[in-house]
């Protein structure tokens, strides 16, 4: 009963609170999507445009469409589609201009991994719920601009960033608060996910290769085998010198790294991967307080905790956890994830506007510094989420 209540729960959430606030609040008449809703419900029409919320706004409303087949959400990721493809998609060089200005005008033309790879994300599921053959020709054209341009051939991996010819970029960051290093978690976790993807609707042979090979990236080289938690940063040779603990990254990757196992279907891998990611579930535990909320991360060489309730962290407790319930039978998991659904019920979501708060601060305020809708705040978190329970408690 608790489960289903919870697919009842995240469906009107989904459908009622989420999904119409972005086709309420943020079609530009000018063209694709504004850039920008201040915490205060402040639309900032000459804020750019990011690529990352594009592509997610692209995957959210091809997978809510695929899911639900409603026209309004097709209408939205057609939309999605046709700005990636025809403003963000550099026609000259290749890959995905990293953000436009209000007028649709490149303004910083930097190739960055983690945009393409939300591209990739979004092109390859409105192909998955529409059968669209342009947005797989684009999908496929950006994993080979990845694997020209950023692959690692001597030692592994991807770098962050190039320029807009493909060429070496001094500030490789994703953004302020990252470490200038040429590999990174984050990166890599955001290419596996829509290579994941990807892989669903076009069985290459070497995307399947890539596939299998970052997975075992993350459990052999990402991974920290004493702690089983994430490592952030790295030089070219995967060393890490920063001690920085991200529980919702930590979560957030159990499930994904199990996801493309799954996909993959490899049976030698998934039994190597399922222990893991068992273990990393234990791990971003110790981020859950008394609440049912999960913390963002800690600085081990500072001991500084960084105590906040961010959205995205809160909606991939949710996923990851009930993952390990779906699969392993993990009942403890299960009250994990739903405690922290009654934490997010009661702290993030705007019942009066519509949406989710950037975060909950310690002390209990809601954050409105941050963006309502913006460069990194987009649907594709928290809609996810809803989606992956509808999903996965279908048989319940």
């Amino acid at each position: 009963m608790k489960i289903k209540n919870l697919r009842n729960e995240v469906h009107d959430v989904l459908t009622n609170n989420i999904l119409p606030y972005w086709i309420n609040r943020m079609i530009d008449c000018q063209g694709g999507f504004y850039g920008r809703i201040t915490g205060n419900e402040e639309r900032d029409p000459d804020a750019d445009k990011g690529a990352i919320l594009n592509a997610r706004i692209l995957w959210t409303y091809s997978a809510a469409y695929r899911l639900l087949r409603k026209e309004e959400y097709l209408q939205m990721a057609t939309r999605a589609k046709r700005v990636i493809i025809n403003d963000f998609y550099d026609k000259e060089y290749g890959g995905i201009y990293w953000a436009l200005n209000h007028k649709g005008i490149p303004s910083d033309t930097k190739k960055q991994m983690y945009a393409l790879g939300f591209a990739i994300y979004g092109l390859s599921e409105y192909h998955r719920a529409t059968g669209d053959k342009e947005a797989l020709d684009y999908a496929i054209r950006l994993f080979h601009a990845i694997e020209d341009h950023s692959f690692d051939t001597e030692k592994n991996g991807y770098f962050e960033a190039t320029t807009r010819e493909w060429n070496e970029i001094a500030d490789m960051r994703l953004s302020e608060k990252d470490a200038n290093e040429r590999k990174t978690m984050n990166t890599h976790l955001h290419i596996l996910e829509p290579y994941t993807n990807l892989y669903r609707v076009w069985k290459d042979e070497k995307l399947k290769q890539q596939v299998k090979n970052l997975i075992e990236l993350f459990t052999d080289k990402i991974l920290d085998p004493d702690t089983h938690h994430l490592q952030l940063f790295f030089d070219d040779d995967w060393n890490s010198k920063y001690h920085i603990l991200s529980y919702g990254h930590d979560i957030e990757a159990s499930w994904l790294i199990h996801e493309a196992a799954l996909v993959l279907g490899d049976p030698e891998v998934l039994a190597k991967v399922e222990p893991i990611i068992r273990k990393v579930g234990t791990a971003a535990a110790e981020g859950l307080t008394a609440n049912g909320g999960m913390m963002y991360e800690k600085h081990c060489d500072t001991n500084h905790l960084d105590n906040d309730y961010h959205w995205w962290v809160q909606a991939e407790t949710v996923v990851g956890y009930f993952n390990l319930y779906e699969h392993f039978g993990d009942e403890d998991s299960l009250q994990k994830a739903l405690r922290c659904w009654e934490f997010i019920k009661a702290n993030l979501i705007d019942y009066e506007n519509g949406e989710w708060f950037w975060s909950r601060r310690a002390d209990g305020s809601i954050n409105r510094t941050d963006d309502k809708a913006g460069f990194w705040k987009c649907p594709y978190h928290n809609g996810r989420m809803c989606m992956e329970i509808i999903e996965r408690c279908k048989e319940q």
